[in-house]
């Protein structure tokens, strides 16, 4: 059974624009939803034809913790956007996560992260390559 969550916006000021099915939240954004959130300094949350939300786009210095059942991620990018209908999050732009249930620690240039499969795709640059990070136990 699906149920709608509900989201929690906050920021200095936030735009309406109908025709494009668009609300603009500008200036010290925070989007919390359940134990979830993340803040930019400005968040464009877009509808369908329906009115149901279709995405979110979060920009500037966006920092974020993401948590679902077994999965905790926390991290920061230049965007976030977020699919809800796909549970899935791509970050762009020095993106940087923490995956502190698995405590891995990985950086790119764009990261993908699937919240029901919970896998990540990690894409870096000629400039910048992938950088993963993680603990081994030492088994004595």
């Amino acid at each position: 059974m699906l149920f709608a969550e509900k989201v929690e916006v906050t920021s200095d000021s936030m735009k309406a624009q109908d025709l494009q099915k668009e609300v603009h939240f500008i200036g010290n954004v925070t989007v919390k939803q359940s134990q979830s959130w993340l803040h930019g300094d400005k968040v464009i949350v877009y509808f369908d034809e329906n009115n149901e939300t279709k995405k979110y786009e979060a920009i500037g210095a966006v920092t974020f913790e993401f948590k679902k059942e077994k999965s905790f991620y926390k991290g920061s990018a230049d965007k976030v956007t977020y699919f809800p209908t796909k549970s899935q999050y791509i970050l762009t732009g020095k993106a940087v996560v923490d995956d502190l249930v698995n405590k891995r620690h990985v950086n790119g240039d764009e990261i993908t992260l699937d919240m029901i499969t919970g896998n990540a795709n990690v894409k870096g640059s000629s400039k910048k390559p992938v950088k993963f990070i993680f603990d081994m136990e030492n088994k004595e």
